[in-house]
């Protein structure tokens, strides 16, 4: 007999929106013909989003211990640097063309894969809605319903060989319709990497929707990772690649400032950021501020992925 222990932030189904109500509250709407704006208008109705499996049944074992953040907040106030360094950045993202979408998957697997983004989630299996919280290294953060698929699945699905130890993500490079891309003192384009345990644990999900839509563009569109006791930076938008490898690889933020954003990344609130206090966050939406949990609140999940781990500054940055 399987027995699991329920996580601190775990609420009884029976106190959780029913599965049947959510998705008949958004099949009437559609019927009815409203695609639910959001995002300042700009996100794909539930029609066009139910062609890709969205909105995705929700899976009650991952739940909140605070309010969704507004949909409006959460898709337009994001950082996206290839748009630009502002967080008001949806408006410049709509140049994304995110359909269609290659995505390589290549290194030390069993087989270099060349797949369309839709094809490559159909090949992965059911999506589902899962409620995580969001902290960017900020300390600013929110509380969203993201649509995809575990990581875990990407990786029985590539076979990579016994030696490959890192994930390395890519995103898309085109300074054409990415004027941050333009910005030659960055190292473009985009990359993050995570350790092979990390990837196999049951958190990190492949996003393709928030809010039961289809990913807005500023939001990663079509293709992003979420990693949620992470600091949000690792969670890379827009992934055209996924790596295989026995090297560890050196982020985005990493390259540019080690000190500050190193590879661990992992939320704790003893380990303040060189310039700013992490010991407390600002929600979206209502502006309070709370304290930060230790890896976000999910230690019972990922702890143990550090066990051997100094406590150190650089496990966390």
């Amino acid at each position: 007999m399987l027995i699991q222990k329920k996580p601190s932030w775990f609420i009884p189904e029976n106190e959780a929106t029913a599965e049947s109500a959510y998705l008949n509250r958004r099949q009437i709407l559609a019927a009815m013909g409203f695609g639910i704006a959001g995002g300042m208008g700009i996100l794909p109705s539930l029609a066009e989003a139910a062609i890709s499996g969205i909105p995705a049944p929700r899976n009650p074992a991952y739940q909140l211990d605070r309010d969704i953040t507004p949909e409006d907040d959460a898709t337009t106030y994001t950082n996206f640097y290839e748009f630009g360094s502002s967080k008001n950045i949806w408006r410049k993202a709509k140049r994304l063309k995110p359909d269609p979408w290659q995505v390589t998957i290549d290194g030390m697997v069993e087989e270099k894969i060349k797949i369309d983004a839709s094809d490559l989630i159909a090949q992965l299996g059911d999506q589902e809605e899962r409620l995580y919280r969001h902290r960017c290294v900020e300390a600013w953060a929110m509380a969203v319903p993201w649509t995809g698929v575990p990581l875990e699945k990407l990786v029985k699905f590539a076979k990579p060989a016994a030696g490959a130890k890192y994930l390395r993500f890519e995103t898309f490079l085109d300074p054409d319709i990415a004027p941050g891309q333009r910005q030659r003192w960055y190292p473009w384009p985009y990359v993050e990497g995570i350790t092979m345990a990390e990837a196999r644990n049951e958190l990190p999900m492949l996003v393709t929707g928030i809010y039961g839509k289809a990913l807005p563009n500023q939001n990663g569109a079509p293709l992003r990772l979420v990693l949620p006791w992470k600091y949000g930076f690792k969670s890379i938008k827009s992934i055209s690649r996924i790596t295989f490898t026995d090297e560890r690889p050196v982020s985005f933020w990493e390259g540019l400032q080690a000190k500050e954003y190193g590879f661990w990344a992992n939320v704790n609130p003893a380990f303040d950021h060189p310039r700013w206090s992490q010991k407390t966050e600002r929600l979206l939406g209502s502006g309070d501020r709370v304290p930060t949990q230790l890896y976000n609140g999910y230690a019972e999940q990922v702890a143990d992925l550090y066990a051997d781990m100094p406590q150190e500054r650089n496990l966390f940055f």
